[in-house]
């Protein structure tokens, strides 16, 4: 639980330590090939918007996930204009969803179109700052693997039959619960390092609407939290709970709490419900670029891509994370 300086200090000592757009001829990054760059302007600073670019990744992967799965359309139907011949994800398919649930993650999944349109009409200069659609895997297969990790950190043991997100509405509401947190403890490290006027506005904004979801979700799981996931022995809790150390390993931080916790742990360590997850002083947690990478990769590791980016994510700090590698024997 590092201070919000300490986060500061760190992302700005990062990039200055070299922070440049790889070259064409190097990438294939989030299954492209563009030479990211971001130029200052309407009152924000190149920082501002290599930041905005993080983010930008990972509302791609909303917007699909809850199109898809409430709809059975992605991007490409209902906000084309945005896509901007980006490579479709792979294995996204409509879940079998009640009634209620399909209206909440299509509203989600529309929240989602407006906030792509709000970060690339910020960054502008497309497409070397407001990329294209990131290359995406969600597949039935990627997020079987993903809740095995997270059943091997918690209980030592994978899932048996695989999950399936897109089985039903149950699944598919514990599957989200791993999407909108991640962005907004970015949004919360971010935060910080911006300078701008509509930087700030912009992340204000949008951290409101993610918490806004993030909370929903919860929410809607904790009402269900003693209930035992077909076909599983497991509990919603045990999913959440699950879920939160896989994301904890892999961030390398504790950043991140289920749904039921110790009590010492918990609101003023009165409580063992945690229907929000917080720090000790009911403040949001926060994450790096390098640590949000690392997660949503499912890799533990910026520089390796994987899990829902099968190719990395996008702009000019994914680009040098993710040739980081290269970059260190270049300088041996």
């Amino acid at each position: 639980m590092g201070s919000s300086k300490g986060l500061a200090l760190g992302v700005c000592v990062f990039l200055l330590l070299g922070l440049a757009a790889a070259t064409n001829e190097d990438l294939q990054i989030g299954g492209l090939n563009i030479d990211y760059m971001c130029k200052k302007g309407n009152k924000t600073t190149v920082m501002d918007k290599l930041l905005a670019q993080v983010a930008l990744n990972l509302e791609y992967f909303e917007a699909e996930y809850f199109l898809w799965g409430s709809v059975g359309y992605g991007l490409d139907v209902a906000a084309k204009y945005l896509v901007d011949g980006g490579p479709a994800p792979i294995g996204a398919q409509k879940a079998n969803l009640s009634a209620y649930y399909k209206d909440v993650f299509y509203q989600m999944g529309l929240q989602e179109v407006g906030h792509l349109r709000a970060i690339k009409t910020a960054l502008a200069d497309p497409p070397r700052c407001a990329f294209p659609r990131t290359q995406l895997d969600i597949s039935k297969k990627t997020w079987a693997d993903t809740m095995d990790k997270a059943f091997m950190a918690k209980f030592g043991k994978k899932l048996s039959p695989s999950f399936d997100p897109y089985e039903d509405s149950l699944k598919y509401l514990i599957s989200t619960y791993t999407i909108p947190y991640v962005g907004l403890t970015g949004y919360v490290g971010a935060s910080p390092l911006l300078k701008g006027y509509n930087a700030k506005r912009l992340v204000a904004g949008l951290l409101g609407v993610e918490s806004g979801q993030d909370a929903v979700i919860r929410t809607e799981m904790y009402r269900q939290k003693d209930k035992k996931v077909a076909p599983y022995e497991y509990t919603v809790a045990d999913f959440s709970n699950a879920i939160s150390m896989l994301r904890n390993n892999l961030s390398h931080a504790f950043v991140d709490e289920g749904l039921v916790v110790p009590k010492e742990i918990g609101a003023e360590m009165n409580v063992t419900g945690n229907i929000l997850s917080a720090d000790k002083d009911s403040v949001a947690y926060a994450r790096t670029p390098a640590q949000v990478f690392a997660t949503v990769y499912g890799t533990g590791d910026a520089s390796k891509p994987g899990g829902f980016y099968p190719k990395g994510a996008q702009g000019v700090i994914s680009a040098k994370l993710l040739h980081k590698d290269g970059d260190d024997e270049k300088d041996d």
